[in-house]
């Protein structure tokens, strides 16, 4: 096999995750593929390069961008990494067009193409590309330690010599990857746990896991697996519908995101008011500006007494698996491009055609070029 895979440091501020781990390293060499690696890119992730075998590591990104076939990346790459790279290199990754549309431009101009990790579509053989499951798992999960660990009281019920103490009563808002890992996590912890979503077919999931499902008369299926965005008319029913539920928690997790828009607002000001005192929110919408009225995105703030934390980038907050996960997902989108050990990828391939985003010098993504380029 010719093919050259390249990963660099993640530059990016607040990024400890690496594209590539020691364990997958070992599987794509073991096939024939040759990986050059900036020296150091895994040392934010606990993975040092004595850890990786049969890996070339050289000192500059400059040495990666000038041998690779296929680019491993954790964030989008910056306009300066875009310009050191060789046309019709492949880059495997999150690219947040949305956030980054200069990245998409610089990317169509170099002539590179770019597949982005966020839209793999959600089918089942595409399950084991599925970063953006695998990365919500880890903020789920990561989501309930940050709560108790702000929260003043146990999780759990303890029965003490000194008295018996209630467990927390812990709100989970959505009940996507990110939501049901973080009631799987608050329930271990032993703690009383209630989960909503939009979606009516979230309820036996969530009541599967031991948590008790806040039945709502909205429907909001949307597709991909996502819930569609809620009227005006919806969105008022559903805050008066959840704000007895969220003055009687002691933490509430928001997850409830719409991918490329602003997160919905479900918390209004009002009801951190009537929380009670010391309560804790961990808004895991807040990349998206936050489902709650007053989540300051990065920030841990006070407000009418409750704690509210809008924590950005929380996969990278626990990145040794984090990064394994995310790892695994690239190689098996990188291994759909591979046949009888040479890059030969079938554009036409429904994941590989919902993933490009780039392609000979075009914006192949519909719904991104229009935002790019503006609609024709």
């Amino acid at each position: 096999m010719s093919i050259t895979i390249g990963v660099l440091n993640e530059i990016r501020t607040g990024e400890h995750r690496v594209a590539l781990v020691p364990d997958v390293a070992r599987r794509l060499v073991k096939q024939g593929v040759e990986i050059v690696m900036e020296s150091g890119a895994g040392k934010s992730a606990k993975m040092p390069d004595a850890d990786y075998e049969g890996v070339e590591f050289v000192d500059t990104a400059a040495a990666v961008f000038e041998r690779v076939d296929v680019l491993f990346k954790v964030q989008p790459p910056t306009e300066q990494e875009i310009a050191q790279l060789r046309p019709q290199t492949i880059v495997i990754g999150f690219l947040s067009p949305h956030k980054h549309p200069e990245c998409i431009k610089a990317l169509r101009d170099r002539g590179i193409t770019s597949l982005a990790l966020e839209f793999v579509p959600r089918i089942t053989r595409a399950q084991g590309m599925d970063a953006l499951s695998s990365q919500a798992a880890v903020a789920g999960y990561k989501a309930v330690l940050m709560a108790a660990n702000s929260s003043g009281q146990f999780f759990p019920m303890l029965i003490t010599a000194a008295g018996t103490i209630r467990p927390a009563r812990v709100l989970v808002i959505g009940a996507g990857v990110a939501g049901l890992q973080a009631i799987a996590t608050a329930r271990r912890l032993g703690a009383i746990v209630e989960g909503y979503d939009v979606r009516p077919a979230a309820k036996e999931q969530v009541e599967s896991l031991g948590a008790k499902f806040i039945a709502s008369d909205l429907s909001a299926e949307g597709a991909g697996g996502y819930a569609r965005e809620l009227s005006d008319e919806e969105k008022e029913a559903e805050v008066a519908h959840l704000a007895k539920h969220i003055a009687n928690a002691n933490v509430v997790i928001t997850t409830a995101a719409i991918p490329g828009k602003p997160s919905p607002r479900i918390i209004t000001e009002e009801m951190v008011r009537n929380m009670k005192s010391g309560s804790v929110i961990i808004d895991l919408a807040a990349e998206g500006g936050g489902n709650c009225a007053l989540t300051q995105p990065g920030k841990q703030i006070t407000a009418h007494d409750v704690l509210i934390d809008g924590p950005l980038n929380v996969p990278s907050k626990l990145p040794v698996h984090a990064s394994e996960m995310y790892a695994k997902n690239l190689m098996n989108l990188f291994l759909l491009m591979v046949k009888d050990g040479e890059l030969a990828p079938d554009w036409e391939d429904e994941v590989l055609k919902c993933a490009m985003l780039t392609h000979e010098g075009r914006i192949t993504h519909e719904s991104i070029r229009d935002i790019v380029e503006g609609r024709s």
